[in-house]
């Protein structure tokens, strides 16, 4: 006799819905515990190295070139109007860039001074640092004394002297640093005054023309400003 066929398990449908949803549940699982990634970011542009240049510079009274030196000296006059000083450019810059020159005073040399002992002088001269629009950045100052030749720090070719150098000559040296802020770009030195004791006895010249004191070496360090990106568009291109 043929045996009547067994009922299947209760529990076949229940198993089979389980390992349905554990199925499910092991491919959503890694699908839900993915996160989205955040933007990458532009890499920041690379920054500018230093620049170390002699800037452009305008000298209304230039003084001459150095005998031994072949330095450029230039006179600051005494005045009151940026604009007529000694003009030195400064290119775009990030950050303050630092102005650096050399100050000396002005010595009118005799030889029959010198050699009578009448020659003595000690001179204090102050000169401005100023924007084009008046503004006072810093001043800066220079000290020194003159006795003999050996006090001069060069002479000037061009004189209409045996050696063909001129009567005038710079002497003292005082090495001056300035920051100029971001943003400028020319700054003036204008002579503001310049006090003189000798055997003579004492003056003081603040005379808008007078030569207050002279400069050389003439440096600029600075960061050159980020190029900001063209936009090309209607009427050509343009700056952002």
């Amino acid at each position: 006799m043929l045996s009547a066929a067994r009922p299947a398990p209760y529990y076949t449908g229940r198993m089979v819905r389980l390992v349905t949803v554990g199925l499910v549940t092991l491919i959503v699982a890694p699908l839900c515990g993915q996160t989205r990634k955040p933007p990458v970011k532009p890499a920041a542009p690379p920054v500018a190295a230093m620049k170390n240049v002699a800037p452009d510079m305008i000298c209304p009274a230039p003084l001459g070139v150095g005998v031994q030196t072949h330095e450029a000296f230039c006179e600051v006059m005494a005045g009151r109007d940026p604009a007529g000083g000694v003009l030195i450019s400064i290119p775009p810059h990030k950050g303050p860039a630092i102005l650096t020159f050399d100050l000396h005073n002005l010595q009118l040399y005799s030889e029959e001074q010198v050699k009578a002992h009448r020659a003595y002088a000690r001179y204090m001269a102050t000169i401005g640092v100023l924007t084009m629009d008046n503004t006072l950045i810093s001043r800066a100052g220079v000290l020194s004394e003159f006795r003999t030749a050996a006090d001069l720090l060069d002479r000037i070719s061009g004189g209409a002297g045996p050696a063909g150098v001129k009567a005038v000559a710079p002497t003292g040296t005082e090495a001056i640093s300035i920051a100029i802020p971001e943003g400028e770009d020319q700054v003036s030195l204008l002579g503001e005054k310049l006090l003189v004791e000798s055997a003579a006895g004492t003056a003081t010249y603040t005379q808008a023309g007078r030569p207050i004191a002279v400069v050389s070496n003439v440096m600029l360090e600075y960061r050159p400003a980020p190029v900001k990106p063209v936009r090309k568009g209607r009427g050509g291109p343009k700056q952002l």
